[in-house]
């Protein structure tokens, strides 16, 4: 019988009733992680620390940060808006790993996955924000899985855009005839990613058979976001 490919794995997935979350947790429990499923909004800079202590040992960390994504025309951008958005995508990661980190680093062995957009990989109309803290997470995936690297710990992230998922693209956007028309304009594979499709690269990624990715990003997108 053949190992599941995350057997016994403690898995952290965080907002993991939001985006991506209900489909991670679903498919890395049936490759046989233990995954603590974490709700908490993150926005207090406490939160994250207070998260991971609750989780105690975390082998695998899922950052999975989502938020209603704003459509405001460049000119109107506010600061409020910009704290706004980088106060839920951003601040939160450096946070995660500052707590998680230590743990890792004695057992010289960790997987850290973010869930981020595609958006950071191609211009949007009316993104700027959104897109902005997107590319940030990137950054920071790629600088930090330099640094981690001796450690035996890695760090990726996956760009998605068109994958199923109930924050930005539910069933009754899926549903609009000029959603299922711009799917076939601007989407090569025609048809939204799917959740299983997604979230099983995701597990790959958070697996052994992975070690060799260093601070790397994956678009998963249809073939929307440039090759």
């Amino acid at each position: 019988m053949t190992t599941p490919l995350l057997s016994g794995k403690r898995t952290l997935i965080t907002h993991a009733d939001a985006f991506m979350g209900p489909a991670l947790c679903e498919t890395f429990r049936r490759h046989g992680a233990e995954v603590v499923a974490d709700t908490a909004a993150l926005l207090d800079p406490e939160e994250p620390a207070r998260v991971i202590a609750a989780a105690g040992r975390v082998d695998i960390l899922v950052v999975n940060l989502a938020m209603a994504a704003p459509s405001t025309p460049l000119t109107a951008i506010d600061d409020a808006e910009w704290q706004r958005v980088f106060g839920s995508l951003v601040d939160p990661l450096p946070r995660l790993l500052r707590a998680v980190l230590p743990q890792m680093q004695e057992r010289r062995r960790g997987k850290i996955l973010v869930m981020g957009s595609a958006s950071a990989l191609r211009g949007m109309h009316r993104c700027a924000t959104y897109s902005a803290a997107r590319g940030a997470q990137l950054a920071f995936v790629q600088a930090a899985g330099v640094e981690l690297a001796s450690h035996n710990i890695q760090i990726n992230a996956i760009a998605q855009n068109f994958v199923d998922n109930p924050t930005y693209f539910p069933i009754e956007v899926q549903t609009n005839p000029k959603f299922q028309e711009r799917l076939k304009r601007e989407v090569p594979l025609g048809r939204l990613v799917s959740a299983n499709e997604d979230t099983e690269f995701a597990a790959y990624l958070c697996s052994e058979h992975a070690d060799c990715f260093v601070g790397q990003t994956f678009p998963v997108c249809g073939g929307w976001a440039p090759r």
